[in-house]
């Protein structure tokens, strides 16, 4: 007896040779619906990741913009009053009445405070300020400048 007459007989399932065709046709359609199943989840994880990456660039195009307006505000401040400011609070009340540099403390795109290192590291540079990243942590090396 071949091992597959053997197995035939083995089986529960016993087919006639007109119902063979649509068994195929069942399995066939089965493999179709988990195939599109997983195209369905893989195409569902792509849109997540095209997503999630969009709103990383936003967060960052958000930061560089609150970095800018803090530069310009630090700039400003020491060219008007000769001297580096303490903190951003200062640059929201500052010691000359009339002055507007602020109004509000600017936050980068995860909602952290900026922080302003005055003078700048390089000679050209007024001021540096810089966003603690994602992590919000200035230990770990994702920050913005």
């Amino acid at each position: 007896m071949s091992p597959r007459t053997h197995q035939r007989l083995r089986s529960r399932n016993v087919l006639l040779p007109w119902e063979r065709r649509s068994a195929r046709l069942g399995r066939l359609a089965l493999s179709r619906y988990v195939a599109l199943s997983l195209g369905a989840a893989l195409a569902f994880g792509l849109l997540t990741l095209a997503y999630r990456a969009a709103e990383e660039r936003a967060r960052i195009r958000t930061t560089r913009a609150a970095i800018a307006e803090a530069r310009r505000a630090v700039t400003a401040f020491v060219a008007e009053l000769g001297r580096c400011p303490h903190s951003m609070v200062e640059l929201l009340h500052p010691p000359k009445a009339g002055a507007d540099y602020l109004t509000e403390v600017p936050v980068d795109g995860w909602g952290h405070k900026l922080y302003i290192r005055c003078p700048g590291p390089r000679p050209d540079e007024v001021a540096e300020v810089i966003s603690a990243g994602p992590s919000g942590s200035f230990l770990a090396d994702d920050h913005i400048l």
